[in-house]
Parts: structure tokens; C-alpha cells; sequence
């Protein structure tokens, strides 16, 4: 599967951004997905995730700003952000997950990149 996400930009504190990644392929619904973030100079880390049940799951620090969603139809997982802090800042990558069709590691897309000032 290939995934490209869209939707990144540069935006004040306090702002909103709508990130999307779409799935090549035509069994996208089975995927679990998940959002990543990478800051400079720290790890990746799970931003939120969705299963293929539709259950979702958020880090900590972006409940109630963050809204994860999928529209199968469209092999499209969606990352509503709303007000965004600085320490938001970082690239973010989409990333689907299923161990039996893409192995543990999963696939991963090339990410975009969301600068939020302050």
C-alpha cells in the first residue's frame, strides 16, 4: 500500500489544520491507521490512531484539540487539529497497520509538515 498525506502548512498558535493521507489499494477498510509526529531532534510518537472498527485512540497531549477519522469510500484517514500550539510543530506521518498483509512494521507515507507559530 502507498500512502501520501496532504494538508500540512504554517499557522498561528491557536489555529486549525486539516491533515488527510489516502491509501492506495482497494482494502483500506481492514487497515488500522495511525498519525505520527516527529519534532526535530526527538522520536516519533503516536499522535492518534484509528482501528478498523472504528475505535480511536490519542496521545495525552492532543485530546480535545485533535480528531482523528476515516472514510473508507475514499481510502482516506483524516487528522482534524484544532488549537494548535507550538509544541505541535513537526512532520506528520500517516500510517497503516496490518501485520498478516504489510508485515509488523506496516507502511508508512513520506509525511507533511506542520509548523505552527507562536
Amino acid at each position: 500500500v502507498q500512502l501520501v498525506e496532504s494538508g500540512g502548512g504554517l499557522v498561528q498558535a491557536g489555529g486549525s489544520l486539516r491533515l488527510s493521507c489516502v491509501a492506495s489499494g482497494s482494502i483500506f477498510s481492514i487497515y488500522d491507521m495511525g498519525w505520527y509526529r516527529q519534532a526535530p531532534g526527538k522520536q516519533r510518537e503516536l499522535v492518534a490512531s484509528i482501528i478498523s472498527g472504528g475505535r480511536t485512540n490519542y496521545a495525552d497531549s492532543v485530546k480535545g484539540r485533535f480528531t482523528i477519522s476515516r472514510d473508507n469510500a475514499k481510502n482516506t484517514v483524516y487528522l482534524e487539529m484544532n488549537s494548535l500550539k507550538p509544541e505541535d510543530t513537526g512532520v506528520y506521518y500517516c500510517k497503516a497497520q496490518n501485520t498478516l498483509l504489510l508485515g509488523p512494521r506496516g507502511a508508512w507515507g513520506r509525511g507533511t509538515q506542520v509548523t505552527v507559530s507562536s
